[in-house]
């Protein structure tokens, strides 16, 4: 699955699932931008990557502000003169239920941080896209699916459902163009998503409360994700591929 000559646009790229699907893309040869509000976790991902032989643009930006949104695209072409892989992975758990006072805050934050940054960069990256034939990645996850019981997930379960609504769309309309767009949903992944929530929780405890065995590393969703965004999955756009270790099989 060579990326040679291929460009690729991670945002959430300082840790987690984003800073293991770089050192995979670097592996088969592409050049990466990441995007990230940790500049020093993006310096570790980079030299990572850099130690692979790929070229690396560092972004610090927050996703969930315009003004550094609107700045992520036109640095990545600067760079590279083209985009050929748009991996939309920024977001934030957050926890409020429908009776808190608090809700709105938390579900404009979690709406803003994890849709509509993904459906905003999608947007400005689509001309570029379009001119490589290129392909986006949403990560979801599979609270798009179900709350697995947890009213407390309230924003993040429905910003999640929409984006895996806005693949579908996106596809439908990029179809002609030649640009694929696909989902894919993780269940529990060890990464530093609930700890930068302050969740009290251990993801080895909430696998358990899932009856599932394990949780999953970022590596593993890593390969889904250079899988999808590869010429082997070149007839695959529109679906979201779970990979869960069947929690949602056994919830």
């Amino acid at each position: 699955m060579s990326f040679k000559n291929k460009v690729v646009l991670i945002t959430g790229g300082s840790s987690g699932i984003g800073a293991a699907t770089a050192e995979l893309f670097a592996k088969e040869g592409a050049d990466i931008a990441i995007v990230g509000r940790n500049e020093e976790k993006l310096k570790n991902t980079s030299a990572k990557c850099e130690e692979l032989g790929a070229k690396v643009l560092i972004i610090k930006a927050d996703v969930a502000v315009d003004s550094d949104l609107k700045t992520i695209v036109p640095k990545t072409i600067d760079r590279f003169n083209k985009l050929d892989v748009l991996v939309n992975n920024a977001g934030i758990q957050t926890e409020a239920t429908i009776a808190d006072e608090y809700l709105m805050e938390t579900f404009d934050k979690t709406i803003n941080t994890n849709l509509r940054s993904t459906v905003y960069l999608t947007n400005l990256a689509v001309p570029y896209l379009i001119k490589t034939k290129g392909n986006v990645i949403n990560i979801s996850s599979i609270l798009g699916t179900s709350t697995l019981g947890n009213p407390k997930r309230l924003s993040y379960c429905v910003s999640k459902a929409g984006m895996d609504h806005f693949t579908r769309a996106a596809a439908l309309q990029l179809t002609s163009s030649g640009v694929r767009v696909n989902t894919v949903s993780p269940g529990s992944t060890r990464t530093d998503i609930l700890s930068n929530a302050g969740i009290p929780a251990t993801w080895e405890e909430t696998a358990k409360k899932l009856n599932v065995e394990r949780v999953s590393e970022p590596e593993e969703i890593g390969d889904l994700i250079v899988f999808l965004a590869s010429d082997k999955a070149r007839s695959i756009t529109g679906s979201n591929y779970y990979i869960d270790n069947g929690a949602l099989l056994k919830n």
